[in-house]
């Protein structure tokens, strides 16, 4: 279970920081930090919005009744989604983050500081920011409780409290 987990939380900024790289070193790229942090990061979503629609599409396929049957891809994907959402804050902070600096030389005006462009990020972004802390917090821990087999027993008597 921690090894899948242990998984997306390698996979995602790993795929991450090494498109960005290479879109910043490769022969014939050489692209500026924020043009590669921007791509590498939509290709990390494309990536994960491809693998998630895939399961689904397994999952909803393989099961007879898709509410009462239960799929192992249901618990392993979930599991190694998770880590997606966390580095997905991270990652639309840094486009935000150099979008503000790009916006900020064009009017010739000094950087802000840290803590304004983070509550200029929530400010902007809360709905998709909150939506991830949510899938984490809320989702995350569902799911798991009510999809894996060992638990569920533990979860039907948690629940109940």
């Amino acid at each position: 279970m921690l090894s899948i987990l242990a998984a997306g939380s390698i996979f995602f900024p790993g795929l991450f920081l090494l498109s960005k790289r290479f879109l910043k070193h490769a022969p014939g790229l050489k692209w500026s930090e924020k043009d590669a942090v921007i791509v590498s990061s939509r290709l990390v979503s494309s990536v994960q919005a491809i693998m998630a629609s895939s399961a689904g599409y397994i999952i909803a396929c393989s099961c007879k009744d898709i509410i009462e049957d239960q799929h192992w891809l249901t618990t392993s994907y979930i599991l190694f989604a998770v880590p997606y959402f966390v580095y997905d804050i991270y990652a639309m902070f840094l486009c935000y983050w150099y979008k503000l600096q790009v916006k900020d030389h064009e009017e010739e005006s000094e950087t802000k500081p840290m803590r304004s462009a983070i509550r200029g990020y929530l400010h902007r972004e809360f709905l998709m920011v909150l939506h991830h802390v949510v899938m984490v917090t809320v989702c995350f821990p569902v799911s798991v409780i009510r999809v894996h087999p060992l638990l569920h027993g533990a979860a039907v008597c948690s629940l109940a409290v």
